[in-house]
């Protein structure tokens, strides 16, 4: 069975005054700028907040104060080990979305991803069992992200502790996100072109968009096995929707 998942746009314009969306030439939303992708709202909804889809002031105050902290837990002994201290130095304002939800998932309602088939949990442990035995023994066994190869840049696109920043240029036959950390630019034809034979594999996939009234919605598919979503295979399809709620994004 398909699951499908829909993510919040981390920033959106705070609410208020809406001003009207800009338009291309030939009638469809302008994407293009410099965007803020910078936020500490975690993909999935804290199990303490299990039932609060929204912090309160106090609540996200209180996260974003003991941000560092859960990077450092989440990412493990061997980074204090191999990178000497972590601080804030190079992570830009910790923040919450302007909305304070607890989780960028919005659906499930839960804000939390699907529970994981029994082959995924074997395949991640065997992976990390791999890293712990055998972290240095070839530089093709490092995450992307340690490669200063990729990361954040997806799809789905996710916010990084530093240099959080997307730059998107738009015509009419395509549009380009690069994302500032590691500078990865990815190309999203929506001239009706195919998408690549199975055969061609690219690290952030093949993406094809097409316009359905004002959002943007993007597949992506042929994927390889270096990146991955909690334990997807190469053979993920992923779907993206852009949409603007005013000029401010």
């Amino acid at each position: 069975m398909t699951r499908a998942l829909i993510l919040a746009a981390a920033f959106l314009a705070a609410a208020g005054t809406k001003s009207a969306i800009p338009r291309t030439a030939d009638g469809h939303p302008d994407l293009q700028g410099t965007w803020d992708n910078a936020t500490v709202t975690p993909l999935e909804r804290p199990k303490e907040f299990a039932d609060k889809p929204y912090f309160t002031e106090a609540e996200a105050a209180d996260f974003v104060a003991h941000g560092l902290d859960r990077f450092i837990a989440a990412r493990g002994e061997m980074e204090l080990k191999v990178n000497g201290e972590i601080n804030g130095i190079w992570s830009g304002p910790a923040r919450v979305g302007p909305s304070l939800r607890t989780s960028i998932i919005i659906d499930p309602p839960d804000g939390r991803l699907p529970p994981l088939t029994p082959e995924t949990q074997a395949r991640i442990q065997a992976r990390m069992a791999e890293r712990r035995a055998h972290p240095f023994d070839n530089p093709e066994d490092l995450t992307l992200g340690e490669r200063c190869l990729m990361w954040g840049a997806g799809p789905p696109m996710m916010p990084v502790p530093q240099n959080s920043n997307l730059q998107i240029v738009q015509t009419r036959d395509a549009i380009v996100f690069e994302t500032e950390m590691v500078h990865e630019a990815r190309i999203v034809p929506f001239d009706g072109r195919p998408h690549l034979p199975a055969a061609i594999r690219q690290m952030t996939g093949d993406s094809r968009g097409h316009w359905e009234g004002d959002t943007l919605l993007v597949e992506t598919t042929n994927f390889t096995a270096k990146t991955e979503l909690r334990g997807t295979t190469a053979e993920r399809h992923v779907v993206e929707r852009f949409r603007m709620t005013d000029a401010d994004g």
